[in-house]
C-alpha cells in the first residue's frame, strides 16, 4: 500500500477536521474527510450507515441542529432522573404511549439485538421505529424508520418540530434536557408522526433513570450484564442489575439473556414484583447448534414455540449467535408465541429476517488483502467476545491492533483480552475529548504487551496506514490482518477514513 503523502505547503483536512471536531460533543464527532488512499480500497457492500447530506442547503441545516445538540450536556455528564424527559413527553402529547414497543437492556450486544428485532418485526410486515446509541458516523442513524436511518432532512424537521417544547421544558427545570434526552424525544415524536407498529428502544445507560425509561415495554429484553459504567451503575454485575431491571415493567414478559448469578437473581426478583413473565436463555430458549459459514454462520435456535433450523446470520463470533436467539425469543413474545398462540413463528420468514441484518462497526470486514475487521468493543467483556469470534471466523497467521480508547473506560482490562490475538498493536486516538492520550494508552499497552509488539500513531489516519503496511510485510497471501476497536467513535472514524461513508 502507498504512503500518505504530507505537503506542508497545503493545509491537512485531517488536521482541519479533528481540530473542529475537538470542539463538539463526542457524541457529534465525525470525520468527514479521510485518507487519500485508504478511500480507495475496495471491500464488502456498505451497510445502511449514512453519511453527509448531499444537498448543501441540508447539510448545513443538520449541522445547525448539530451544533444546538452541541451546547447540552453529553451522554457521559448524568442527573439520575427522568423528571425531565417525562415533562416533554407531557408537553408533546406522550407520543410514547401510541404504540407497543420492546425495551432493551444490558452491557454488551444491545445494539446487534435491536437491528435483529428490527429485521424480524419488519419481515413479518410490521412497520418499525429503532433508537440505538452511540452512533457509529452520523447522528441521524440513532433514529432508524423500517429499517433506516431516517433522512437528514427528516432529523432536522423532528428537531425543529420539538424545539419549542424543549425550550418550554428547559425553562421549567433546574437543568436543561441534555443531548440524550433530546434526541430519546425526538426518536418518540418521529416515531408516533410516521406512525410506527412497534418501537425497539435500547437504552442509554442503566434502565431505571435512563430517558428511555418513559416507555412501558411490552417486551424487556436484557442481553448480558458485565462491568462497564461502574462509577456510575455499580461495582458487580448485581448492583448494575438493579439499575437495569428498572426497565422491566408490570405484565411485561422478559427476555433474559446468559447472566451472572447475581445479575440474574436480581431481575428474577423484579419480575415476581411486577407479575412480569421470564423466558431465560439456556432454558426456554437458546441456540442448539452453530457452525461457521461463508461470511457468518448457520445456526439451530430454539424459540419459545419450538426449533428454528437452517438460521444464517451474516455476523461473527459465538455472541452473535446468542444474540440472535435473544432476538427472536423477544419477537416471538411480542406475538404471544408460548402463551396465546402455540405455532411457532413462520421460519422462512425467520430465515429471511436474519440473512438481511447487518451490524456496523461490529466485527465488520471494511477491507480485503489484507483483510481490515473493524470492531467497537470498549470494555473488557466485549473485547474478549471479539476476540473469541475473531479465533473463530477468520485464520489470521498475524493480526495487527489499532486500538483508540475512551480515558474513562478499563483500557488495561481491554488491552489485556486482545493480548492473546494481537501480534502487535497501534495505539492511536480518535477526535472526541473523552479519547485516553495516545502516548498514555502506549504506556498500558506497553506494560500488556511488552515494548517491542506496540507503536504509537496519534493520528488515526497514520496508525491505520501503519497497521496495513505492518499486515503487507507477510506479502499479499499470508493471511496477516487488522483489527480497529476500542471505541465505537474510533471505529466510526475509521470506517469513513477506509470509505464506508
Amino acid at each position: 500500500m502507498s504512503e500518505l503523502p504530507h505537503d506542508s505547503s497545503e493545509s491537512d483536512p485531517f488536521d482541519e477536521i479533528v481540530g473542529a471536531e475537538t470542539e463538539r460533543d463526542p457524541d457529534l464527532a465525525v470525520i468527514e474527510a479521510g485518507s487519500r488512499t485508504l478511500r480507495t480500497q475496495g471491500g464488502p457492500p456498505q451497510s445502511d450507515i449514512p453519511g453527509r447530506p448531499a444537498d448543501p442547503e441540508t447539510d448545513k441545516a443538520l449541522r445547525e441542529v448539530e451544533a444546538e445538540l452541541a451546547t447540552r450536556w453529553g451522554e457521559t455528564k448524568l442527573e439520575p432522573s427522568v423528571s425531565r424527559i417525562a415533562a416533554l413527553m407531557d408537553v408533546l402529547g406522550e407520543p410514547q404511549r401510541t404504540y407497543p414497543s420492546i425495551h432493551i437492556t444490558g452491557t454488551n450486544g444491545k445494539t446487534s439485538t435491536a437491528r435483529m428485532i428490527e429485521a424480524l418485526l419488519s419481515a413479518f410486515d410490521l412497520r418499525t421505529g429503532r433508537y440505538t446509541s452511540p452512533h457509529v458516523q452520523s447522528v441521524t442513524e440513532r433514529i432508524s424508520l423500517d429499517g433506516a436511518a431516517i433522512s437528514a432532512e427528516r432529523f432536522v424537521e423532528t428537531y425543529n418540530d420539538i424545539k419549542p417544547y424543549v425550550e418550554m421544558v428547559d425553562a421549567q427545570q433546574e437543568f436543561r434536557l441534555s443531548f440524550f434526552e433530546v434526541l430519546t424525544g425526538m426518536a418518540y415524536a418521529a416515531f408516533a408522526d410516521a406512525p410506527i407498529d412497534v418501537a425497539v428502544v435500547e437504552v442509554g445507560m442503566g434502565g431505571s433513570w435512563d430517558a428511555t425509561n418513559v416507555i412501558d415495554g411490552d417486551v424487556a429484553v436484557v442481553t448480558p450484564i458485565d462491568l462497564d459504567h461502574t462509577d456510575r451503575l455499580g461495582i458487580t454485575p448485581g448492583e448494575i442489575a438493579q439499575e437495569k431491571a428498572g426497565i422491566v415493567k408490570q405484565d411485561a414478559t422478559v427476555i433474559l439473556a446468559q447472566q451472572p448469578v447475581d445479575a440474574a437473581q436480581v431481575m428474577l426478583k423484579k419480575a415476581v414484583e411486577v407479575d412480569a413473565t421470564v423466558a431465560r436463555e439456556g432454558l426456554e430458549f437458546g441456540v442448539v447448534s452453530r457452525q461457521v459459514a461463508v461470511g457468518g454462520q448457520l445456526l439451530t435456535l430454539n424459540g419459545l414455540g419450538g426449533e428454528y433450523d437452517e438460521v444464517y446470520i451474516p455476523l461473527h463470533g459465538p455472541y452473535q449467535a446468542h444474540n440472535a436467539a435473544v432476538a427472536l425469543a423477544a419477537v416471538e413474545a411480542f406475538f404471544g408465541v408460548g402463551s396465546q398462540r402455540p405455532e411457532p413463528l413462520d421460519i422462512d420468514t425467520v430465515r429471511k429476517a436474519f440473512a438481511s441484518v447487518a451490524a456496523p462497526g461490529r466485527m465488520e470486514v471494511v477491507r480485503r488483502s489484507p483483510t481490515v475487521v473493524l470492531d467497537a468493543a470498549h470494555n473488557p467483556a466485549g473485547a474478549r467476545a471479539t476476540a473469541e469470534g475473531i479465533r473463530e471466523a477468520f485464520d489470521f497467521s498475524r493480526l495487527i491492533g489499532v486500538v483508540g480508547a475512551s480515558g474513562d473506560k478499563n483500557v488495561r482490562g481491554l488491552l489485556e483480552a486482545f493480548e492473546p490475538i494481537f501480534t502487535e498493536v497501534v495505539v492511536t486516538q480518535n477526535s472526541s475529548h473523552r479519547a485516553m492520550d495516545a502516548d498514555a494508552l502506549a504506556a498500558v499497552a506497553v506494560e500488556v504487551f511488552g515494548e517491542d509488539r506496540v507503536q504509537v500513531e496519534p493520528r488515526l489516519d497514520e496508525a491505520l496506514e501503519a497497521a496495513i503496511t505492518l499486515a503487507e510485510e507477510e506479502a499479499e497471501y499470508a493471511g496477516a490482518g487488522v483489527l480497529v476497536t476500542g471505541s465505537v467513535i474510533t471505529v466510526g472514524e475509521a470506517r469513513l477514513l477506509l470509505g464506508r461513508s
